[in-house]
């Protein structure tokens, strides 16, 4: 680096000058450039395997005639269809490019360079990124190693160990990612209980959709109990419409105000407003879509059986598996296959894979490419 560069790199803000940026799954058409393969198939960015709907397809070709006009900054349609189908005012809602968007419009809100944020070990990326960039003190929980909570999960007990004055959000990822990991509702709403009303609980919930009826917890009811939690969920996952990057954060309508505040103008497109809106109302695609994610689930751990790999149970629609060894070598043996799915050691889990669920053909593919690899 010459000393020029030097000089303007030391007029970033300590936390950006040392930012490593988020890596995301390799690109298809990266891969399809390095190796020329014929068949690719990715497994690596936890995306709806179905691909968009049909409804969703001609909701985005109507608006596109629109597509010289700005879309409505405020969401106004897509906030209307939200806010009846999850019982709270459209005041309550925060529109995001992605719940991506929103992580960091809550740091730039609430985290300042003196304040600590929590988060867990092996948890989203995305929180420790969001934290450093605006100066913010990390400060990381110990994942459980089983017992009360799920191992390489939350551990929420040793998460209210670390609040203090100097705190001021929590990440909660539930499901987890990369881990798939799950807290039950006794545990979530025992640690609202008890965490200080100082503290902002961010309760990311990007998986929801795949978690069973009976086991998912009805978080948006406990907005009115507890002032301080905001929920963040997104239409990239079971919706299917990660491309289009679309997500929003439900909390009470005081802090959403302030969201809205910080939230740029136009932060979302017009195509993605209006698929999102479509697909929200497609309950039979969402239906298939987590029946082809149980499908793909059990055909995965079966294979892993077979195999005699060990994995860590997901309630995503992926899956996190135990390679026994570095599993970097098994990574780019796959990429040979024209398989691409995600090493984790970034997380902390270099021994460790993690598989997006594909269709029953795509995990076929993989499962004969990792049988191929490990021989």
């Amino acid at each position: 680096m010459n000393s020029e560069t030097s000089q303007i790199y030391q007029l970033a803000l300590a936390g950006v000058q040392a930012l490593i940026p988020y890596q995301p799954g390799k690109p298809m058409g990266e891969l399809e450039r390095e190796l020329g393969l014929s068949r690719i198939v990715k497994l690596a960015s936890n995306e709806n395997p179905k691909g968009p709907s049909g409804k969703v397809l001609s909701a985005v070709r109507e608006v596109l005639t629109e597509a010289s006009r700005y879309p409505d900054g405020n969401g106004f349609s897509l906030k209307t269809a939200l806010a009846k189908k999850l019982a709270v005012a459209t005041a309550q809602i925060t529109l995001g490019n992605g719940s991506n968007d929103v992580l960091e419009i809550i740091a730039r809100t609430f985290i300042s360079e003196q304040c600590e944020v929590i988060f867990s070990e092996y948890a989203f990326a995305v929180y420790p990124i969001v934290t450093q960039a605006v100066g913010a003190q990390a400060v990381i929980s110990k994942a459980s190693a089983g017992g009360e909570y799920p191992c390489y999960g939350h551990d929420l007990s040793a998460m209210l160990r670390l609040v203090n004055n100097k705190t001021k959000v929590v990440f909660i990822a539930n499901p987890n990612n990369p881990t798939g990991t799950f807290l039950t509702t006794s545990q979530l709403y025992g640690f609202l209980t008890e965490l200080p009303e100082h503290v902002i609980c961010v309760l990311d919930e990007a998986y929801f959709e795949y978690v069973s009826p009976d086991e998912r917890s009805d978080s948006i009811a406990w907005l009115t109990l507890f002032p301080n939690l905001i929920i963040t969920r997104t239409f990239s996952k079971a919706y299917g419409l990660a491309g289009m990057r679309i997500g929003y954060s439900v909390s009470s309508a005081e802090i959403a105000d302030l969201l809205n505040r910080v939230r740029q103008p136009f932060n979302t497109n017009l195509m993605a407003l209006s698929a999102a809106e479509v697909s929200l109302a497609d309950s039979e695609y969402l239906n298939e879509t987590i029946a082809l994610n149980q499908q793909g689930m059990v055909q995965l751990t079966n294979a892993f059986t077979a195999l005699g790999l060990s994995w860590i149970p997901s309630k995503g629609n992926f899956i996190t598996v135990n390679l026994g060894r570095s599993a970097m070598t098994i990574y780019e043996d796959l990429l040979k296959a024209g398989v691409i799915v995600r090493p984790i050691a970034n997380y902390g889990l270099p021994n460790f894979l993690r598989i997006s669920i594909g269709t029953e053909s795509e995990n076929t593919f993989f499962i004969d490419a990792l049988i191929n690899v490990l021989d």
